[in-house]
């Protein structure tokens, strides 16, 4: 497989991943607002900038300029807009190995978000958040549906993985300020689309240190940081192996930092991921960037890594 075909079959999992998390970030904040009166809505706004890595914006970080940022802003690759954009500008040029209807539905996808955003400005967000959660649901089930299990399919998903992994961090970072009792971490649960998977785990009411654990370690639950880092760890390891690199040592840096972020992450207990969230969460994304450079330099042969808000190949 050429390299080029290959960095775009990465991107189009990391963007269209993007895409969703980012909607799912942007409900929950949304949510927040209208149902805690005392949440200070422009230090909320402006936490969440941070948190998405835009936080140099002009004017109030209200809900409405948070959403313009994130969600419509076409020239900005964090956002749903430039994310979704990003992803067809890389299907089609990986159109010679994503299947047609991976294809249509990215493609339908860009082409009716217009409309769907003019919905939604009269509506409410929460329209286009939807659109995107149910298109993007649809384009992973496309793509595991109608790929071969190739180095193709193991691009994609090893994209897909490593941005849900930074995602769910980003998404543990923006309510960890909250009160464990607070209602927003129910919303993050439905965020994630966890919230009846973690009750019939726990049978229990939400309890703040019991979704960070489920969310950071769950070994069944797919959107969970450890599988995803475990998938991950497995795809690389496939790629070795597709390669011809069967050895007794790993020489593959990107498959190292996985498997030492899985590693540490596996056997903390309850007390430790609370007492270091923070910091954890940070390391965790780090790690992605840091994979994410491994993967370009041994697999793409690019000169410059691409970082977490890069854009399009040419």
């Amino acid at each position: 497989m050429l390299s080029r075909i290959a960095e775009s079959l990465f991107w189009i999992g990391r963007y269209a991943e993007r895409a969703e998390c980012t909607a799912r970030i942007l409900d929950v904040h949304v949510h927040r607002v209208l149902e805690d009166p005392w949440l200070d809505e422009t230090s909320a706004g402006a936490e969440l900038l941070a948190v998405m890595g835009v936080a140099d914006r002009s004017g109030p970080a209200d809900s409405r300029h948070v959403t313009e940022v994130l969600a419509y802003e076409a020239a900005n690759a964090s956002s749903i807009r430039g994310s979704l954009s990003a992803a067809r500008e890389n299907a089609r040029g990986a159109r010679v190995v994503v299947s047609s209807d991976v294809w249509e539905c990215l493609n339908a996808t860009w082409n009716d978000l217009p409309h769907t955003e003019e919905l939604a400005r009269r509506m409410g967000p929460h329209v286009y958040f939807r659109y995107v959660r149910e298109r993007t649901a649809m384009l992973a089930g496309l793509v595991d549906a109608t790929l071969a299990r190739d180095d193709g399919w193991r691009f994609l998903v090893l994209g897909r993985s490593l941005e849900r992994v930074d995602m769910t961090a980003r998404l543990l970072s923006s309510s960890i300020s909250d009160d464990p009792s607070s209602q927003s971490w129910v919303s993050l649960l439905r965020s994630c689309g966890a919230h009846e998977a973690y009750l019939r785990t726990y049978r229990r009411a939400v309890d703040a240190a019991r979704v960070a654990e489920f969310l950071l370690l769950d070994r069944l639950f797919p959107r969970s940081i450890y599988w995803s880092l475990a998938l991950a760890e497995q795809i690389l390891a496939e790629l070795d192996t597709s390669r011809g690199l069967v050895r007794a040592t790993v020489d593959d840096a990107a498959r190292r930092t996985v498997g030492r972020a899985r590693t540490e992450l596996e056997f903390r207990s309850i007390d430790e991921l609370v007492a270091e969230m923070p910091d954890l969460l940070a390391a965790l994304q780090r790690t992605c960037s840091a994979v994410s450079a491994a993967v370009t330099i041994r697999y793409f042969a690019r000169d410059s890594p691409r970082t977490w808000a890069s854009e399009v190949p040419a």
